[in-house]
């Protein structure tokens, strides 16, 4: 499963790669860290799963994802967030986001969430 992570945070990204290279079946096709970036490197890579962060340059992770689900209804997205307000969440997931996690509280389901994708892939 080729996986984009799109996040302003270098620490973040870094720790997400570490963490998820691990896992079988899975390949970090790339990182951006601005909304330009994130819909030129969906197009250009063409990932599985995209986590996506909501407060990125640019646009934002909301814009992202308007795009992204538009041009690739079956590309999966996950956004991982430190804005994990209800009218997000909402948003996100009506817009056609497949997860929504919370960067404080819940990155072990973030993990566990991708392993199981990474599993119904192979």
């Amino acid at each position: 499963m080729k996986i984009l992570i799109v996040d302003d945070s270098d620490i973040l990204r870094n720790h997400l790669i570490t963490v998820l290279s691990d896992i079988e079946n899975i390949e970090i096709v790339g990182e951006s860290l601005d909304t330009d970036l994130a819909i030129k490197d969906i197009k250009k890579k063409k990932p599985d799963l995209v986590i996506l962060d909501i407060c990125i340059p640019g646009e934002g992770g909301i814009h992202v994802l308007k795009i992204a689900k538009k041009k690739y209804p079956d590309l999966k997205v996950i956004i991982f967030t430190d804005y994990p307000y209800p009218q997000y969440r909402t948003k996100c997931m009506e817009i056609g986001a497949n997860y929504f996690f919370d960067k404080s509280t819940e990155t072990e389901k973030l993990i566990e969430t991708i392993k199981t994708l990474a599993k119904q892939a192979d």
